[in-house]
């Protein structure tokens, strides 16, 4: 099966039908309350996909950056009252995060002809036209706190171990794992995230300290793009180098080869079972990895639902700003109620 060029086709290749796990979820929640919301938000991807097809990307990091704090609550979108009060969106992690600039637009849009849904739901939506069908009606959170992004979010420098139990404690497997690390097979990084590996790798301060799990040719190449030190540490470099744009399972072959750009991607090979997973993937058709990636997708959005009661819908916000801020609450106003 050849690569898919554009999201778009992803997208078509990956809509399923879900049966919720969550009783207050369902596909088509949107129907009655905002009826165009779906069609919309399919609109406005698309159109952000001509323009710049890498935004595929960093709409799914900014899921995957969202869901593993608090859950896909969308309290990764709430900025910060005060410089004392910093949200998961000031954690270092999500500094470089791109598309919350599409996703106020598209909020911006639906408040036009009607109230739109909540921001959490706008992101699944999102992501939905680059993955898969979801389920809609969740509710958003109240609370954002950088230190908790900065405690929970898989660091680009984690061993399997930290890795496998990061994913444990949200409620995914190995499995969910190497897939949701397939990901990296579209997008860009900093040269910051990886000139570890290129450099004084266990600190002994000489040139030829380096990660000995980094294939020799890969390694060479990366050094010609990022120098030591920090002139070139914002330089983006293609984390699926040739393929950065398409969404395929070429990131599982580089990882095999040992060429994976984070030291995250190589510690999926220092585990039984999640080698086992990156070996299959690579070796199989691109329509197993876009299916089960998909899967994968699902159960990353099924981490800490809240629904009905729980959190709070657009237009829910406390009676008091003064009150809101005494209790260290980040509360993002909005005018639509799910």
């Amino acid at each position: 099966m050849g690569r898919l060029s554009l999201l778009p086709s992803l997208a078509l290749s990956l809509l399923f039908v879900l049966g919720s796990a969550e009783a207050q979820l369902r596909i088509g929640f949107y129907s009655k309350s905002c009826p165009q919301a779906e069609s919309i938000i399919t609109e406005e991807i698309d159109r952000a996909i001509r323009v710049a097809p890498s935004i595929g990307g960093p709409l799914l990091r900014i899921f995957f950056h969202d869901c593993f704090v608090r859950g896909c609550d969308a309290s990764l979108l709430l900025n910060s009252t005060s410089a004392s009060n910093p949200t998961e969106k000031d954690a270092r992690p999500n500094q470089f995060l791109r598309g919350f600039a599409l996703i106020d637009r598209i909020k911006a849009r639906l408040e036009r002809p009607a109230p739109p849904p909540s921001p959490a739901p706008i992101s699944l939506l999102s992501l939905r036209e680059t993955s898969c069908t979801r389920p809609h009606g969740r509710r958003d959170g109240s609370v954002s706190i950088d230190t908790e992004a900065l405690r929970l979010l898989p660091a680009f420098s984690a061993n399997i171990s930290t890795l496998k139990s990061q994913f444990d404690d949200v409620g995914l497997d190995s499995k969910d794992l190497v897939l949701l690390s397939g990901g990296h097979t579209i997008g860009n990084a900093h040269c910051f995230t990886f000139t570890g590996r290129l450099y004084n790798f266990s600190g002994r301060g000489d040139n030829s300290d380096t990660d000995p799990s980094l294939e020799r040719n890969y390694l060479a190449k990366l050094r010609a793009k990022c120098a030591q030190g920090t002139s070139d540490a914002l330089k983006l470099v293609e984390m699926d180098p040739g393929s950065f744009t398409t969404f395929d399972n070429s990131y599982f072959k580089l990882v095999a080869k040992r060429r994976g750009l984070f030291q995250s991607d190589a510690a999926l090979l220092d585990d039984a079972d999640t080698r086992s997973h990156v070996i299959r993937l690579a070796e199989s058709d691109n329509s197993v990895f876009f299916r089960e990636f998909a899967e994968a997708m699902v159960n990353m959005g099924n981490i800490a639902v809240l629904t009905g009661s729980q959190g709070r819908s657009g237009r829910t916000v406390p009676a008091s700003t003064r009150e809101r801020e005494k209790r260290g609450l980040i509360v993002l106003s909005a005018s639509c109620r799910e």
